[in-house]
């Protein structure tokens, strides 16, 4: 056909057989489209719920693992004196436990040698082997055809994996050859040139031709009258909780450490848990209130409200939510006693950091202390595993959504069939009525001639 069924619909026959056609296809196909296109809303409503519960549950979790892991809610610990010492603490641990008094009487300090000017740094020094040995370990450096030079030997040096550092610096007159161990008497080094090497390089022996610029020694410092000796000036081993780090000697200058608590932003950071806990609460709360399976969303509920007695460290007496004033309302929602709060800091603040930040030692732990965020890491890691609550909810509306699209578009191939199939029938129906029209037409003209004649 040259022209379309659609548009010869009617032709011949005087019906609005297009209308008709377009009236009876929708008919079929707008009640079928109407209650697909329903469902795939109710489920996309759904999906952006969920969604929005597992972005305010995983949020919730991160700030709070992020403020803990920044030291924002730790103790922080005080010297007296700064340009002596500085203190820091380290995650898990609290540093209020302690009052103590620090004299810092020597630095722990690194060995150091160089040798004397050598005009040109690429010449060549003499070749053999040399012995470099640190705290008992012996490491041969050998000097060849490839690497007869300063440079050669520095290389060689750096590369041997004895802790011993070497350097060339530009000096009046040519360049030197700098040796440098780690700090600690133990990293006390010495480079001999073995019996067979060229004698150029006894130049760069330690019992030769290098100078000692400084020799190691171990940091000495007392705290409280006791004695240490460390080889770094950075000492984590000796304040539970605290990392020293010692700057300069101060022979019987005492140094006091101590420790400041953020109560400030401790008690905010209460509140703000209690806040955003209740805007999680309504995206959960929101999202079940949708039509579908609830279930692993009410268990999520059901989890999170636990958090509220649930016991988080092994503190005696203050070791749940509920016991810093924080209690869980008719609705669901927390509620805080900030009068309550106010009080426990006063009487033990420790054990309310605690909460948010649990100590770790050969005692505390994981298990034995997870602390608020140890508890809602878990319940966030568990509930947004590809079999948790959420991660299970979201693969079966994600399913649900495909299916429908799916369906939508087999409903749409069927209607736009369907309606090919009336416009056929119809358009047949058109050529059969124009066809009767004409022979209608045709015997009216010849009874009328009929008609006519008879009359004469």
């Amino acid at each position: 056909m040259v022209t379309s069924i659609a548009s010869s619909l009617g032709a011949g026959s005087g019906i609005d057989i297009a209308k008709l056609v377009s009236d009876l296809s929708s008919a079929s196909r707008e009640p079928k489209v109407a209650r697909l296109g329903g469902l795939i809303t109710a489920n996309t409503a759904r999906i952006s719920a969920v969604s929005q519960a597992r972005s305010d549950l995983v949020g919730f979790a991160d700030s709070l693992e992020q403020m803990i892991s920044d030291g924002s809610l730790r103790s922080k610990p005080t010297v007296s004196d700064e340009s002596v010492l500085a203190a820091t603490a380290r995650a898990g641990l609290q540093a209020d436990k302690f009052a103590a008094t620090i004299v810092v009487n020597s630095l722990a300090r690194a060995q150091s040698s160089y040798s004397g000017v050598v005009a040109d740094k690429t010449a060549a020094i003499g070749t053999g082997t040399m012995t470099l040995t640190v705290n008992g370990v012996a490491k041969t450096i050998t000097v060849g055809a490839t690497n007869n030079s300063l440079e050669g030997l520095a290389t060689a040096i750096n590369a041997s994996g004895a802790g011993v550092t070497a350097s060339i610096i530009s000096d009046q007159g040519g360049s030197r050859l700098i040796l440098k161990g780690a700090t600690g008497a133990a990293n006390a080094f010495t480079l001999t040139a073995d019996g067979a090497a060229d004698p150029g390089l006894s130049a760069f022996a330690t019992n030769g031709g290098l100078s000692v610029g400084q020799t190691a020694a171990n940091a000495e410092f007392t705290l409280d009258g006791v004695a240490f000796s460390r080889a770094s000036n950075t000492i984590d081993d000796v304040v539970p909780g605290i990392s020293l780090t010692l700057k300069k000697a101060a022979p019987g200058q005492p140094v006091d450490l101590g420790a400041s608590r953020p109560l400030d932003m401790i008690k905010q950071t209460v509140g703000d848990f209690v806040d955003v806990y209740n805007q999680l609460k309504k995206s959960l709360q929101a999202a079940s209130k949708l039509s579908g399976a609830t279930t692993g969303l009410r268990e999520l509920e059901r989890e999170l409200n636990t958090l509220v007695t649930k016991v988080l460290t092994s503190h005696g007496s203050i070791n749940r939510l509920s016991d810093i004033g924080v209690s869980t309302a008719k609705d669901g929602t927390l509620t805080l006693d900030k009068v309550k709060l106010d009080a426990v800091l006063a009487s033990d603040a420790g054990a309310v950091e605690g909460l948010f930040n649990p100590l770790r030692d050969g005692t505390h732990n994981p298990v034995t202390d997870p602390g608020i965020a140890g508890a809602l890491d878990a319940i966030r890691d568990k509930a947004v595993a590809t079999d948790g609550a959420i991660g299970r909810l979201e693969k079966s509306l994600a399913d649900k959504g495909t299916s429908l699209s799916k369906e939508l578009e087999k409903v749409e191939t069927r209607e736009a069939a369907y309606k090919a199939r009336l416009e056929k029938q119809y358009s047949q129906l058109d050529v059969k009525l124009n066809a009767f029209k004409a022979t209608q037409a045709y015997l009216e003209q010849q009874i009328k001639l009929w008609s006519n004649s008879n009359n004469d």
